[in-house]
């Protein structure tokens, strides 16, 4: 005997959580507002997406697949200045979306109770994976011989990581993508090239 076959779509209905934790951050949003938001009730949100802390981890995966896509595209750029400045400018573009404002990583399970270390642990863990693959691709630019002497790849990769979570938290605060831009481009402008 097989379930009945679900009314809805998953991905579709993931996309919508999604949108109401970036909104909103995980204690900031209600199973209400989720099954609101999807267009289901509660026993099909568990059925298929398991608690509200499974969800907010799938919609964490899906947020790096989609809109925050650029932080991973950016390590492919063939150096070290264009790594940077394909971060700094997908983040702007993506933190400034009317989603949000600002990142799901950086405001999504920030500030949690007790009740919630779980989530915020997830989320801080992803943001360190993120610098740490950031450290390794300026690492590689290094040995290269593409930053001035005296770089510290590992401090290059940790600023650039506090810049963009910065311009997140003020994008959620109403700075204009182009005050945002112009923070991203005086970066780019004191890299520290060879």
């Amino acid at each position: 005997m097989t379930g009945r076959p679900r009314a809805f779509d998953i991905d579709d209905r993931l996309e919508c959580a999604m949108r109401v934790f970036w909104r909103h951050g995980y204690e900031g949003t209600a199973l209400s507002d989720l099954t609101a938001a999807m267009g289901i009730n509660r026993p099909s949100l568990y059925a298929a997406y398991g608690n509200k802390e499974s969800l907010f981890r799938q919609c964490l995966d899906r947020y790096h697949r989609g809109p925050g896509r650029h932080a991973h595209e950016a390590l492919s750029e063939p150096t070290a200045r264009a790594v940077a400045e394909h971060l700094l400018r997908g983040t702007v573009e993506v933190i400034t979306r009317e989603e949000g404002p600002g990142c799901l990583l950086v405001h999504g399970a920030l500030a949690t109770g007790p009740g919630s270390a779980v989530v915020r642990a997830e989320s801080a863990a992803r943001r360190a994976a993120g610098r740490a693959a950031l450290r390794t691709r300026f690492e590689q630019a290094a040995r290269a011989g593409e930053f001035a002497p005296g770089t510290d790849p590992a401090a290059l990769a940790d600023h650039l990581s506090a810049l963009t979570y910065g311009l997140a938290v003020q994008a959620a605060d109403g700075a204009p993508a182009e005050q945002l831009r112009r923070t991203a481009e005086l970066t780019l402008r004191l890299w520290p090239s060879a």
